[in-house]
């Protein structure tokens, strides 16, 4: 079970966005698309055949997971996450600090 997964809101804590707060919106592997953040100019070759034309095009990029931390709402703050069995006996996130479930 991952411990950030997509459409959680999160913080970056390293880079140019350190201390922005976004949701996920992509999981690769050990890497994250976040909206919004860590946006790059890539070039494009124009490709008639299909109708691309070609030019610089702004582009979201992943950023790697140790880069990251999610967001609790509650304190304002990055968290940590862990992974507990609960009574009915399925595996849930929560927040290291005060113990609540991430939903």
């Amino acid at each position: 079970m991952n411990k950030i997964k997509q459409n959680d809101e999160v913080i970056i804590i390293a880079g140019k966005d350190k201390g922005s707060v976004g949701t996920v919106t992509k999981v690769i592997g050990s890497k994250l698309i976040v909206e919004g953040f860590n946006i790059v100019k890539k070039h494009v070759r124009p490709n008639p055949q299909e109708g691309i034309q070609g030019g610089i095009e702004e582009k979201e990029m992943p950023l790697n997971v140790s880069n990251i931390a999610i967001y609790n709402s509650t304190t304002q703050k990055a968290d940590r996450v862990g992974i507990r069995v609960n009574d009915k006996g399925e595996k849930e996130r929560f927040f290291k600090s005060n113990g609540e479930t991430v939903l």
